[in-house]
């Protein structure tokens, strides 16, 4: 099923109602705590995937849902929201306004439509398959990359890889012009925008990087895990967005990961 001129509406109030529940809560006694995982959870958090859901719920009651913070709820469309509602909540509680609310429709597992919304700066990125990627209504792109020498790379810490996962980036990190780090899902942002060249990462689930795959692609850029391979709902978490999809190829060889 194609995605209509309803379901970017939709995306769009999803993302104004998430926008909202977060606002209160930037720089103000936001309620943090700690999940099992260790992992912050806030007020904000729970407030935006809530008021998310509820719209979902109420326009959409056959769709399933797919929440950071709130699990699965199971629907009979074959289509499913998924939601993260402060991608990058260590930024949030740190008063930085470089987290994203991500918002993506899947279907048969493949990402249809995807916003990372930033609710403070007011910036908001929304890609649909086979459109080009607007950010704040206009057409944005990713830049050309001529060598991956050139390459400014993001990723949000290195600490988030394992010891054969740091190995490969470390081995790319060696190869390029500079490296950012921190930054989550606006990381990605910046490169459908020409701002960043290339995001390395794993450990990601669904929540993290649906949304993010047709705003970089939609802007001319590459998503792929760590074998050049698409990404789609039973993807293992390691992700790689290049602006310029020439400089894939050399990315996989700088860290060697083709054939494990």
């Amino acid at each position: 099923m194609a995605v209509s001129e309803t379901d970017i509406a939709l995306a769009e109030r999803l993302a104004d109602a998430a926008g909202a529940a977060i606002r209160p809560y930037f720089r103000a006694e936001h309620g943090m705590e700690a999940k099992a995982d260790h992992s912050p959870v806030t007020l904000a958090d729970r407030a935006a995937e809530e008021a998310m859901r509820r719209l979902l719920i109420a326009e959409r009651p056959m769709d399933g849902i797919v929440g950071e913070e709130f699990g699965t709820r199971e629907g009979t469309s074959g289509r499913i929201w998924v939601l993260d509602p402060i991608d990058g909540t260590r930024a949030f509680i740190a008063g930085r306004p470089i987290f994203g609310t991500l918002i993506a429709l899947v279907e048969d597992g493949w990402p249809l439509l995807g916003i990372i919304d930033q609710p403070i700066l007011g910036e908001r990125w929304l890609g649909v398959t086979g459109r080009q990627t607007l950010f704040n209504g206009k057409p944005t792109e990713t830049r050309r990359c001529r060598e991956l020498s050139q390459a400014v790379i993001g990723t949000t810490s290195p600490a988030l890889f394992d010891d054969a996962q740091l190995h490969a980036f470390e081995h790319l990190d060696a190869q390029v012009a500079s490296t950012v780090l921190g930054g989550d899902c606006y990381n990605y942002a910046c490169v459908a925008s020409g701002w960043l060249d290339v995001v390395v990462e794993a450990g990601l689930k669904l929540h993290d990087f649906a949304a993010l795959v047709p705003v970089v692609e939609g802007a001319g850029g590459r998503m792929c895990d760590w074998q050049g391979d698409p990404l789609h709902a039973g993807s293992n978490g390691e992700v790689i967005a290049a602006g310029d999809p020439a400089r894939v190829e050399e990315i996989l060889e700088a860290m060697a990961c083709r054939g494990h």
